[in-house]
């Protein structure tokens, strides 16, 4: 005879309302503990909000500080010839830089040979100083980042009239601390108002101890010969290093040899492993 078939079992399983019940008995028996351990998983998820906000804020703060440093600035100077004199940068460069695609922004400026700067036509001529005349475009301050301490930046209007914007350090030394109609100075043995006072430009030092003016004014009382000895651009922050291979020779085609050419900056280099 064959043995009968034993019954199946079946493992015991609580159906849905009796977990809740016994849930809801410890909740009402250990109320301190149920507590606790809500209060634990409320601290680990506002915890881990709060490092992955810091992390994202911090990243912003950075990004935004390396954009203030010029990630995206190159400039171009003059080299030398291959005979060890002073180069110059054509007329053009300019207006031939500002053909590049990714280049965003271009200004420049040019230095004003033998234009020495006075406060008044009263100061010994050897007290210069050593203040820099330049002449400079109207989108300097822009594609600088220069901001302004007191008065006005150059316009269509003044670039072609004896006014002149001084930077910092030129208005230390020369005892300016407001502007207007009556503050003038002596520039290249004329008379000029100063319209506006820099604040210090870190991406642009040079412009500290200078004397700007506009490139016309320049042209027609000062004897500026037109050539920039300055190009600053600003390139779409991507193609930053290809721009920096080909300005030289759209600069000067005829001897891209006698141009200088930054590097990119540090800070590029610092955002861009940041944000890996």
């Amino acid at each position: 005879m064959t043995a009968p078939a034993l019954p199946r079992l079946h493992p015991a399983r609580m159906r849905p309302r009796d977990v809740l019940r016994v849930g809801g008995v410890g909740l009402r028996t250990r109320p301190v503990r149920a507590f606790l351990s809500a209060l634990g998983i409320a601290i680990g998820i506002a915890a881990m909000i709060a490092v992955v906000g810091i992390s994202s804020s911090s990243r912003a703060e950075l990004d935004r500080t390396l954009d203030a440093l010029g990630t995206n600035l190159l400039t171009v100077t003059p080299g030398r010839t291959m005979f060890g004199g002073d180069a110059q940068l054509p007329v053009e460069s300019v207006a031939m830089i500002s053909r590049i695609a990714p280049v965003e922004q271009v200004s420049a400026i040019g230095k004003v040979d033998g234009a020495k700067v006075y406060r008044s036509d009263r100061i010994p001529a050897a007290q210069t100083n050593g203040l820099a005349v330049y002449a400079a475009r109207l989108d300097l301050m822009d594609t600088v980042g220069a901001k302004l301490r007191a008065g006005t930046w150059l316009n269509a209007a003044t670039e072609r009239y004896p006014a002149a914007v001084i930077g910092a350090d030129t208005a230390a030394r020369l005892g300016i601390g407001a502007v207007g109609p009556d503050t003038q100075i002596m520039v290249g043995g004329r008379r000029f108002t100063v319209v506006g006072v820099l604040e210090r430009v870190p991406l642009a030092p040079e412009l500290d101890a200078s004397v700007l003016v506009g490139w016309p004014v320049a042209a027609d009382r000062l004897a500026f010969d037109g050539h920039p000895t300055t190009v600053y651009t600003r390139s779409v922050e991507s193609a930053v290093a290809a721009v920096q291979g080909v300005l030289a020779a759209t600069a000067n085609p005829e001897a891209p040899n006698e141009v200088d050419v930054s590097r990119p900056s540090d800070a590029l280099q610092a955002k861009q492993a940041a944000n890996q």
